[in-house]
């Protein structure tokens, strides 16, 4: 038996060494590494808020149980116990007393509640964890909002397999340090850690989907399933996060989330092989080129502002609920289950009827529906009430994502040279700030404000960009590039847009197949 499985094990990794060029088994890594990626980004979502708060709870009690000790004097002892004979002797007096005849009186606010989700002791101290958890939480879109610059350009010299395999293994350290963590300033280090490798990974591997799926129906469809793992990891992230924390304990759900990453990393050494560099053919548009690119600001901009409301109710929502409805720790989770499961439904349905029905008209409705949705969340007077206004800005940001992600790279071949690398770097940097301003500007506004107004300004900052989205209707396309594209001796035919299927660069194209409109 043993050398049976042993040959088994050897012909799956040769099929998987010769499956290395599959473009379906590269949508599955993109797939699994962005799932685990964004399920590490949400299983902190419901935990955080109230360990933090315990955390402070538990510092206070202990304050409050050593000062008296330290400044009573000697003279505050109003009794005097003997161990050896059992009685208690008052100062200045002569009498004595059987200790059995003392009723001790019950140490007041000494003990921390049974569960400090139900209905919080300190309404003012839970609302001063609102700054706290929002900069926790905005740290490691922060820094991946200052990383993505650099991974875009470095993915053009070096290829894509190699910074995938960096984001997983920054990624596992992460995790170990958020499962054994107990102070806010190493989860505030594990958390911005994740966000070096959160920028590997997205924007290597949405780099590489667009390079292997050149027609542009079909790399909207991929992007849209490599979404979908996004999707799945907020979906069940909150969720799991919230049970394995009431009834295992906070260390649980990192060690299992360690374990599969090993999986990822494994499947990654095997096909990807990350020690070859292989840089683009072709040097890429700069940077700052396709920054100053109107169209490319406002796809941006739509992937920014759509995802920033999500971001402001994850670190703002669970402390909400804990003051109103005095919510259960795996309440907090699964009140984000309605937005998640809409936000898979969205990306999955939109992935490809975005593309014919317009990618900016479902842009357009999508940020729309998230600014409506976010204004009628805090309605809500219990969970039951927060179902429909979740799933409505799962659904709507789903619609954002999957049309905008796509849009991205046909810019790029409309308008640019057809590398990848860079333009995937903005959409992630527009991605990382919406979650970083969101938590960290909105724990501010709603402490200050408080919840509802917050929600009030995100939403109708939602419906005010939404009319920008028609510019990109009939995006033009430079006059030199269509030039290039129309050249049937150039290499950049290989990314030209075909009815009839896809190519690949270096393989020959029959001209009467083209379609360039």
């Amino acid at each position: 038996m043993g050398r049976l499985d042993a040959l088994r094990q050897l012909n799956l990794i040769k099929w998987l060494r010769e499956e290395r060029q599959s473009r379906k088994l590269s949508l599955f890594i993109v797939f699994v590494a962005l799932l685990l990626d964004n399920m590490l980004l949400t299983v902190v979502v419901p935990i955080i808020p109230s360990y933090l708060y315990n955390l402070d709870e538990s510092a206070d009690v202990t304050v409050k149980n050593i000062t008296p000790s330290q400044q009573d004097p000697p003279a505050a002892f109003h009794s005097i116990v003997s161990l050896y004979d059992n009685t208690v002797r008052s100062p200045g007096s002569n009498t004595t007393i059987r200790a059995t005849d003392v009723v001790p009186s019950p140490p007041a606010a000494t003990e921390l509640p049974v569960n400090s989700s139900e209905c919080p002791q300190s309404t003012s101290k839970l609302l001063d964890e609102n700054v706290k958890v929002g900069m926790l939480f905005a740290s490691k879109a922060t820094v991946q909002l200052i990383t993505n610059p650099f991974i875009g350009p470095l993915t053009n010299r070096i290829g894509y397999q190699l910074p995938i395999f960096a984001g997983f293994c920054i990624m596992f350290v992460s995790t170990i340090m958020f499962a054994f963590s107990s102070s806010y300033t190493l989860l505030f280090l594990a958390r911005s850690m994740q966000g070096v490798g959160s920028s590997c990974s997205s924007v290597a591997g949405m780099g590489m989907l667009a390079s292997v799926y050149t027609d542009d129906e079909e790399r909207g469809h991929a992007i849209g399933i490599a979404l979908g793992g996004l999707a799945m990891g907020v979906l069940v992230g909150p969720p799991f996060g919230s049970v394995m924390y009431e009834f295992v304990g906070k260390t649980a759900p990192f060690l299992i989330l360690a374990f599969l990453a090993l999986f990822d990393g494994a499947l990654q050494l095997i096909v990807l092989q990350p020690t070859k560099v292989e840089p683009e053919s072709q040097k890429g548009t700069p940077l700052l080129t396709l920054m100053k690119d109107p169209y490319i600001i406002i796809a941006a901009g739509a992937i920014c502002f759509g995802n920033m409301a999500i971001a402001m109710l994850e670190p703002t929502l669970p402390i909400w609920m804990m003051e109103t409805m005095c919510a259960r720790k795996w309440q907090l989770g699964v009140a984000f289950l309605p937005a998640s499961i809409s936000y898979l439904i969205g990306t999955y349905i939109f992935g490809t009827l975005a593309h014919k029905m317009g990618r900016w008209l479902c842009a357009l409705i999508g940020i729309t529906v998230v600014g409506i949705s976010v204004i009628c969340v805090p309605l809500a007077k219990d969970i039951y009430g927060l179902i429909v206004p979740n799933f409505g800005v799962g659904f709507a940001i789903g619609m954002v994502d999957s049309s905008m992600m796509p849009i991205m790279g046909y810019l790029v071949d409309l308008r640019h040279v057809s590398v990848y690398g860079s333009v995937y770097a903005i959409a992630d940097v527009a991605f990382c700030m919406g979650f970083a301003l969101g938590p960290s500007i909105g724990g501010a506004i709603a402490e200050s404000i408080g919840f509802p107004w917050l929600m009030t300004i995100i939403g109708i900052v939602d419906i005010s960009f939404a009319p920008l989205c028609l510019f990109l209707r009939n995006p033009p396309g430079q006059e030199e590039k269509i030039a290039i594209l129309m050249d049937t001796n150039c290499s950049m035919k290989t990314r030209s847009y075909s009815t009839q299927g896809t190519y690949y660069q270096g393989e020959n194209m029959d001209p009467e197949y083209d379609d360039y409109d």
